[in-house]
């Protein structure tokens, strides 16, 4: 390249740590980390069901390792993320659904995230009672 190309391209900014200047951006890269974290924890359960096919020990073998102290710190750990995780997918919903009116008025994004919320709430509790109430 000529130096006379070199001046005319001008300056070009650095896009290391382009997600660590603005807070907004921080949020998004967090909540894009625990995505990672969702599919991980959908791997664990994946395998759980390939020792369930592969029969009574495998499974109970599995069982075992997810009993263990490291295993339920993890655990612990991963459902503090996924309450993030759902938080922020729901605080952004109203951000990027198709503006929704009823009776003539736009409904407040504070009402659509919560919303959101207690059904993430009430679906959950749904699936513990059903486990509990069904479970050998």
């Amino acid at each position: 390249m000529s130096s006379e190309a070199s001046r005319r391209r001008g300056y070009i900014r650095s896009m290391d740590g382009w997600w660590r200047r603005d807070p907004f951006f921080v949020r998004y890269m967090a909540r894009e980390a625990t995505a990672l974290l969702v599919v991980a924890y959908a791997v664990v359960l994946l395998v759980g069901l390939i020792r369930l096919a592969q029969g009574e020990a495998a499974y109970n073998a599995w069982l075992d390792a997810l009993s263990t102290p490291w295993s339920l710190a993890l655990h612990a750990l991963l459902l503090v993320v996924f309450v993030y995780h759902t938080w922020s997918w729901f605080l952004i919903m109203p951000k990027t659904m198709p503006l929704m009116f009823v009776e003539g008025g736009k409904v407040p994004a504070a009402v659509i995230t919560g919303a959101g919320l207690v059904v993430a709430a009430v679906c959950c509790l749904a699936l513990v009672v059903a486990v509990k109430l069904f479970a050998p």
